[in-house]
């Protein structure tokens, strides 16, 4: 509480009720110190006939919620005086064989297998509304399609109009969500970006120039890295984020891939365990790679062959726990391949998660931090980017389930209150932001996972797990998740 007494501060008579932050306040630092709740005084004194504060009225749910939350926070606190490692090791008597844990991903490996459907498509939903997609494209085409856009752009010139492109417009607004193939595409709007706009100079001149490159590369059969394209004309592009996204505009208007431009990103993501494949014509056995995995090449289109026996893909948010997975050899315990895109994934890694799945036709599991950005990480494996939604039937791996590390699991496993984290307002913004998703809509098991991490406002990683111990994660938490059919 402030300094000073409340009574001479307000005034006599009347009752000013304490606010909710320091009711907060107080019960934080009684938790804290080991003692039991202080009593909060039923009010302070207020200037006689003065209005004094508000009630909390209209925001009693949110108050309930917080308070609540906060008895919690203080109850764990308690128990975690008298917690230990052992604690959270009670569920592992739950453990059967090994054959029992895999069971169930064994049976999905043979329904799938069995599934002889061919998957959706745009023009087979035949949806009233005109989309645009972009498909892989060879060298020849790519030249003919920057030929026609130049020859266009210079008959709008002799005509009078000046230099332009007709650009696909990629806003939100022109972003739909297609429930039936649960991805997001890109509806076929266009705009005019002409030369001539003191706006829009700037872009065409980047476009433009980036033309000019591609079709040099298409010309001389080479590749080369949106960085390489980037220093080629430092002073033109100034920020590579605006080459990156002139890119992305030229690729949409010529209707084909990036690959199929000659131009990948640099290696970033990563793959162990049971496949094996080509690439370039190299066989690449991804159980020999050690405990650092294969790096997923930037070119997907150099790999093929696939081969595995495995039981399941095990999609993994970040480095460091895809690190642990292989350094303990999960994939041979459970025969599975482990990827990860260590984040926010790059097109490569979508790519490749994608030509795994159709290929092995295997379920793919994903394992990711307790935070609204694993969850919108996920959400961009399986349903695309709104970024390049334009090419979001080559980059998304339908029917990811998730796995975890989910909200309710850090009540069902225990985890202590010292290895969860508060959510920030930047946390909470996204996670309301994805509630009002029309994927998330669709998902109702989703939804419901991430309105108990708002409402609690707790976060965790999936590193909390190693409170336990440091193979907690390999020999319980994700054997127990397996065995259970622990997934949505």
């Amino acid at each position: 509480f402030p300094p000073g007494n409340p009574a001479e501060k307000a005034g006599s008579g009347g009752v000013e009720q304490p606010t909710e932050a320091e009711r907060e306040a107080v019960l934080l630092l009684s938790a804290s110190r080991g003692v039991g709740v202080l009593e909060m005084p039923a009010g302070r004194a207020k200037a006689k006939g003065g209005k004094g504060r508000s009630k909390v009225g209209a925001k009693k749910p949110i108050a309930k919620r917080r308070k609540a939350n906060v008895g919690k926070k203080k109850q764990r606190e308690v128990e975690d005086e008298g917690w230990d490692a052992e604690a959270g090791k009670e569920l592992a008597a739950r453990l059967g064989s090994d054959d029992d844990i895999l069971r169930h991903v064994r049976k999905i490996k043979e329904k799938l297998r069995l599934d002889d459907a061919k998957p959706k498509t745009l023009s087979s939903l035949n949806l009233a509304a005109k989309f645009r997609e972009v498909v892989d494209k060879d060298t020849r085409s790519v030249l003919t399609e920057i030929e026609r856009v130049i020859l266009d752009a210079a008959a709008s010139i002799l005509e009078g109009d000046g230099l332009g492109f007709h650009v696909p417009s990629r806003g939100a607004s022109n972003q739909h969500y297609v429930q039936e193939l649960d991805r997001i595409v890109l509806k076929d709007s266009k705009t005019q970006r002409s030369f001539g706009n003191r706006a829009e100079v700037r872009k065409v001149a980047i476009m433009s120039r980036l033309m000019q490159l591609v079709y040099e590369l298409c010309s001389k059969d080479i590749t080369a890295t949106k960085r390489d394209l980037f220093y080629s004309d430092v002073k033109l592009f100034k920020k590579q984020d605006e080459s990156d996204a002139a890119l992305e505009d030229v690729t949409c208007m010529l209707g084909c891939t990036r690959c199929s431009l000659h131009v990948v990103a640099s290696e970033k993501g990563l793959v162990v365990g049971r496949l094996r494949y080509r690439e370039a014509g190299d066989l690449i056995d991804c159980t020999r790679m050690g405990v650092g995995g294969k790096a997923i090449p930037s070119n997907i289109q150099k790999c093929t062959d696939f081969e595995s026996d495995a039981e399941f893909i095990l999609l993994v948010e970040k480095d460091a726990a895809f690190q642990r997975l292989a350094e303990d050899r999960f994939y041979n315990r459970f025969p599975c391949i482990i990827i990860t895109g260590k984040g926010q994934p790059d097109v490569a890694t979508r790519q490749f998660l994608r030509k795994m799945h159709q290929d092995l036709k295997l379920q793919v599991l994903a394992l990711v931090d307790a935070d609204p950005y694993g969850l919108n990480i996920i959400s961009v494996y399986t349903r695309g980017s709104k970024n390049m939604s334009f090419d979001s039937s080559n980059l998304t791996t339908p029917g990811i389930k998730w796995l975890g590390v989910r909200p309710s699991d850090l009540d069902r496993f225990k985890l202590p209150n010292q290895c969860r984290l508060d959510m920030t307002e930047h946390d909470k913004r996204l996670g309301e932001k994805l509630l009002k998703e029309d994927f998330m809509k669709a998902n109702p098991e989703w939804s419901k996972e991430l309105q108990i991490m708002l409402d609690t406002g707790e976060k965790a990683e999936i590193q909390a797990l190693s409170s336990f111990g440091f193979q907690y994660l390999t020999e319980v938490y994700l054997p127990l998740k397996l065995q259970e059919k622990d997934w949505i």
